[in-house]
């Protein structure tokens, strides 16, 4: 009902505004003549948006081809949209390319891309990307770098399902291709100025010409932005995800003849802001008396024990009533509070240059790309979100990831047997220095803090903590626990005083933890790849591409750790508490795990200081297409394809659990192999249709596609976990879906664990020559089956991940409609014209958190940008009002687990029983923005 509601209200304002259209005063067209030849293209003046696919020439097939000749299915989006819609990254395109989702979390470094609902989480750079990310050919090695500004561009396709059989790097589920404006042998260029509320200013501009007439040629593009903050933080006074960066890229375009040109691009982006602001979501307490029985469970009257905690430390340490959860229950004031003195701006530097040889030959066309790229990010933050002080990575410049990235591309392609075959042969290698330093502290409240969770765990009564006392026990509490209250015994028998002890000891952790992580990864690639399209008849056709692709990583990481509180709790309790162990009691027994976990969760023991691990793996993999498409009549194609994709096992390399790393009688046997994951490989299935006229297109796209051993990344509230989810032949009888580890691995075959599949519509409506209206919807099916395993070799899923058999996936709505209507109409006959624009974006609910966790799902939301403005001329100068989320559609980007601020979830509580405490803490989209642009073109 809310779905319908929300597309009820959209297709209103839609309808309100009839005359609204975009223009279709000219096509985008290609400048390669040859194929190889530049990628580039252009758009001729009056260019203002998504054109008609019959007009649009792509070159996703590395040969220039009209849209609606290309049996893919692909979104082509024109500078014009992008900036009628104020996009300026990639994580804006979404707004017209419906199978697109694209949303950064903790940093706008760790941005994720989605195509048909299936990407991979950011938070984790030892993951590559689903969805690849190229800029002029040029791999992206993560999908954050695409987030940077990209300056003027020429368009940008998203081309939907596995790609590798025609270029550069292997993806799984699709690929983002931008192609920049190139250098022109006719001077001009172009600037505008933009100011905003949040005190937003952005200027960019590009000047380009001839330095030796018809042969030498040149462009240079910069854009800087800056911008307060959306988030307020009330105790330090002063906001957080402000804007402040800013990029310049240079080219060279040299042409001594038709058949031969090079093409030189370097570029600079500089980033230094804060991000990511979160706020709590859910911070209630739930039980259920009756575990397994819907619907019966409660709220804990009396608050939530965890807030209690937080509450009591910050009164301890001086500050104001209310400083905790400033928000209160509304996460959307945006008012924030984080610990004082600790850093939270981080700068980001990407940088690198390219070279792209194009070459006819005559025969064939030649084609090599070779580039160099440096990124670095830095990792400063306050990571538990609020103003105590729980746990930090300080500024102290062992807080960054970093990536050294060579390419080089060749491609031949060419025609034979009378152009009845068009080949491609290619190569591709890639070398890449990965290297994550990391020093992650557990802060000074943090003892007090968690010694109190652990008392409150024992018993709610906040009478029974102090703070302020070793272990957090009052006077009270701890003569309760004891025993020495008359009528009373010690709480745990004969055990009570190791209980208190560890309890001490746990309440002494205060600005411990690493000192420095260094985790370093070499990655080669060597891929070989054919492509060839093979015309049967005048009407049908067959594509058939191949790739075997070589995959080697050596990894070695050190460790630098001063917790010495850890050792020492786990000396008391035992190197590895759990029932029967230390304890015959169950309950005594995951108190025991509750304490350890808090004094050595993640990668924190100083057991762990100087020690170094490492491995390696190398990885052989055949992928390819194969398309079958007819084509009837001029104006209509139909097409059916499979394609076998793959994306490359790796290691992670975020803080993760090493397991009994802490026992000293295990410690020296720890190596890499518990960081590994498996390849994640796909076989995709697509039938579709084409049509194009004048005034009317329609693309329709039915898809299914099994991803096998999907390799999924979770933050448990401790660490990261990173799964290959799979599907075991064999019935597992629901221990899949229960709380052990214990339980669940398979002893049949493990087979694709993830299937997408729906369909794609797409219109356009060109019914005058500056009208136009384009509507796209996606129906993706995007779920996990049943009967889950968490590896290739068939072992049990993690318990976190209880809920993951047979749902939809995170991040991934069911339905996703986009609209977009412009109307450019001629103003008199002095060349003027006005600018109508309005675009929306409607999705589905989905849940936002890999674990499905019920407190972090999204409701359905719709997002409407919208634009107004008056041109001169030949478009010699614009004025543009503008606003995008105007409607200040309130939704989260992605929900997560608060860092050590409890544990269990409503689901878990429901399904298993116990008390779920845990806190849930959120990364919001962003608030409404509206502001003036003024533009020149010369």
């Amino acid at each position: 009902m809310r779905l319908t509601a929300t597309l009820l209200s959209t297709a209103a304002a839609v309808l309100a505004m009839p005359a609204l259209a975009q223009d279709q005063t000219s096509p985008v067209t290609t400048n390669a003549a040859v194929a190889g030849q530049s990628d580039t293209a252009s758009a001729q003046s009056g260019d203002t948006g998504l054109l008609n696919a019959g007009d649009i020439v792509v070159t996703a097939t590395r040969r220039a081809e009209r849209l609606a000749d290309v049996p893919i299915s692909i979104n082509a989006v024109s500078q014009a949209a992008l900036q009628n819609s104020g996009a300026t990254d990639i994580r804006q395109l979404a707004q017209l390319a419906p199978s697109l989702n694209v949303s950064s979390t903790g940093s706008e470094a760790n941005a994720s891309a989605r195509v048909r609902g299936i990407g991979t989480v950011g938070d984790n750079p030892g993951l590559e990307s689903s969805v690849t990310v190229f800029i002029d050919g040029v791999y992206r090695s993560r999908t954050g770098s695409g987030l940077n500004d990209l300056g003027e561009v020429d368009r940008v396709e998203v081309l939907r399902g596995p790609q590798g059989t025609l270029s550069g790097r292997n993806s799984s589920a699709g690929a983002i291709n931008i192609y920049t404006k190139a250098p022109s042998f006719d001077f001009g260029g172009y600037a505008e100025g933009t100011y905003g509320n949040y005190d937003f200013y952005r200027v960019a501009g590009a000047i380009t010409g001839p330095i030796v007439k018809d042969l030498l040629a040149f462009r240079i593009d910069g854009v800087a932005s800056k911008r307060e903050g959306f988030y307020r933080d009330v105790v330090n006074d002063t906001d957080y995800n402000d804007r402040n960066r800013w990029f310049v890229r240079g080219q060279l375009l040299l042409e001594p003849s038709p058949d031969f040109s090079v093409r030189l691009i370097g570029d600079y982006t500089w980033r230094n802001e804060k991000c990511c602001g979160a706020v709590y979501v859910d911070t209630r307490e739930k039980t259920d008396p009756t575990p397994g029985t819907p619907g019966d469970y409660a709220i804990n009257p009396a608050g939530n024990r965890i807030v209690s905690v937080m509450q009591q430390v910050a009164a301890l340490r001086g500050y104001p009533a209310g400083s905790v959860f400033p928000a209160g229950n509304d996460p959307y004031s945006r008012r924030i509070a984080f610990t004082p003195g600790r850093a939270y701006s981080n700068v980001t530097k990407d940088y690198g240059g390219s070279g792209q040889i194009d070459w006819n030959l005559g025969s064939a066309a030649l084609t090599s790309i070779t580039a160099y790229r440096e990124y670095k990010s830095d990792g400063a933050n306050d990571i538990d979100a609020n103003v105590l002080d729980i746990g930090y990575r300080p500024d102290d410049g062992n807080n960054y990831r970093q990536f050294h990235t060579f390419t080089q591309e060749l491609r031949l392609n060419g025609e034979a047997f009378g152009d009845r075959l068009n080949w491609l042969i290619g190569g591709f290698f890639s070398n890449e220095d990965l290297q994550v330093v990391d020093n992650l502290k557990f802060g000074r409240d943090y003892g007090a803090f968690a010694a109190c969770r652990i008392v409150a765990t024992i018993n709610p009564n906040a009478a029974l903590r102090n703070p302020a006392n070793p272990g957090c026990l009052s006077a009270a509490g701890s003569a309760i626990l004891q025993g020495q209250v008359p009528g009373t015994t010690a709480a745990f028998g004969a055990a009570t005083p190791i209980v208190l002890g560890s309890i001490r000891l746990l309440s002494t952790l205060n600005d411990l933890g690493t000192t420095r992580d260094v985790y370093n990864q070499n990655s080669k690639s060597f891929a070989v790849f054919t492509h060839n399209i093979l015309r049967l008849t005048d009407k049908l056709s067959l594509t058939a591409g191949l790739r075997w692709t070589r995959e080697q990583k050596d990894f070695d990481a050190t460790f630098g750790n001063n917790n010495t509180v850890c050792p020492q709790v786990q000396s008391l309790l035992g190197a590895t508490p759990q029932a029967g162990n230390l304890f015959n009691n169950a309950q005594l027994a995951a108190l025991t795990r509750g304490i350890a976990t808090l004094a050595c969760t993640g990668n924190s023991s100083s057991r762990l200081n100087g020690q170094t691990i490492n491995d390696k793996l190398r990885e052989n993999q055949l992928t390819g297409t194969a398309v079958l498409s007819w084509k009837p009549t001029d104006r209509l194609m139909t097409y059916a394809s499979y394609s076998r994709g793959y994306k490359a096992g790796g290691y992670n390399l975020d803080r993760s659990d090493l397991g009994d790393a802490y026992n000293p009688a295990t410690i020296a046997n720890i190596d890499g192999s518990r960081l590994r994951f498996d390849p994640e490989t796909v076989n995709a299935y697509e039938v579709g249709l084409k049509y194009s006229s004048r005034q009317f297109t329609f693309n329709l796209a039915g898809f299914r596609s099994e991803f096998k051993n999907f390799q999924l990344n979770t933050f448990n509230g401790t660490n990261y976990v990173v799964e290959n989810i799979g599907s075991c032949s064999d019935g597992l009888n629901g221990t899949d879906r229960d709380n052990s580890l214990a339980t669940g691995a398979c002893s049949g075959d493990v087979r694709y664990g993830v299937v997408s599949q729906g369909f794609e519509a797409e219109a356009g409506f060109y019914p005058a020559e500056h009208l136009a209206i384009n509507m796209g919807y996606t129906f993706a099916d995007t779920k996990y089956r049943r009967n889950l395993v968490g590896s290739d070799a068939g072992a049990a899923l993690d318990p976190a991940l209880f809920l993951l058999s047979g749902s939809q996936m995170s991040n991934a709505p069911r339905n996703v409609i986009t609209t977009s209507v412009s109307w450019n109409p001629p103003i008199g006959s002095s060349g003027m014209s006005a600018l109508f624009y309005v675009d929306q974006r409607t999705v589905s609910d989905y849940n936002t958190g890999s674990d499905l966790f019920v407190e972090k799902t999204q409701d359905g939301f719709t997002l409407l940008n919208a634009r107004i403005g008056l041109r001169g001329n030949q478009d010699r100068w614009a004025v543009e009002v503008w606003a995008q989320n105007l409607l200040d559609t309130e939704y989260q980007q992605v929900a997560f687990n608060a860092p050590f601020q409890g544990a269990g979830s409503l689901q878990q509580v429901q399904s298993f029983g116990g008390v779920g405490n845990q806190l849930f803490a959120s990364f919001l989209a962003e608030p409404r923005t509206y502001g003036l642009t003024l533009r020149t073109r010369f």
